[in-house]
């Protein structure tokens, strides 16, 4: 229509934290009457205003993207060894349990990078950083892990670095 103006892509849809689509998830499971998804996500959500309160933001806090990621990664990594644990103690039900929640939570997450790819990173960072000794695997770590973020087990770096390192 004349006078009017559309606006740019960035500005006509507007983006959801990765906070907010979990909220709308938890409050669309809830009309779903999804049990289990609802309570894998209230936990994640009271996770989330734990880590809003401790960072002085208060119950109502929204977090950025990447601290969502971090406290979904924390979640993901209790529940794997919740349902080891409970798997160990013959109790395959709630280990069952455990394992739908974290791949529930896992869902949110950016996908995990090859061991191709993780192999490639450590390999670039030890020769930037000339590192030809385990004494060096901290200042390794620190660098792999700022690059790859929530896309590696910290577990699984710490292994590959440790191989490439003193093997």
């Amino acid at each position: 229509m004349p006078g009017e103006t559309s606006l740019p892509p960035s500005e006509a849809i507007p983006t959801v934290s990765l906070h907010e689509r979990i909220e709308t998830d938890l409050r669309a499971a809830m009309k779903d009457r999804d049990k289990p998804r609802v309570s894998a996500l209230r936990m994640v959500v009271a996770a989330l205003k734990n880590r809003a309160v401790e960072d002085g933001l208060g119950p109502q806090g929204r977090l950025d993207d990447e601290v969502v990621q971090r406290v979904l990664t924390t979640e993901v990594k209790r529940r794997r060894e919740a349902a080891t644990a409970f798997a160990d103690a013959g109790r395959a039900e709630q280990a069952a349990s455990e394992g739908a929640e974290a791949a529930i939570y896992e869902a949110y997450l950016p996908a995990q990078l090859g061991d191709d790819e993780l192999q490639a990173i450590i390999d670039r960072v030890i020769d930037e950083q000339g590192a030809d000794g385990p004494k060096q695997m901290g200042a390794v770590m620190k660098a792999v892990m700022a690059e790859v973020g929530t896309q590696a087990d910290g577990g699984r770096v710490s292994a590959l670095v440790k191989a490439r390192l003193v093997g």
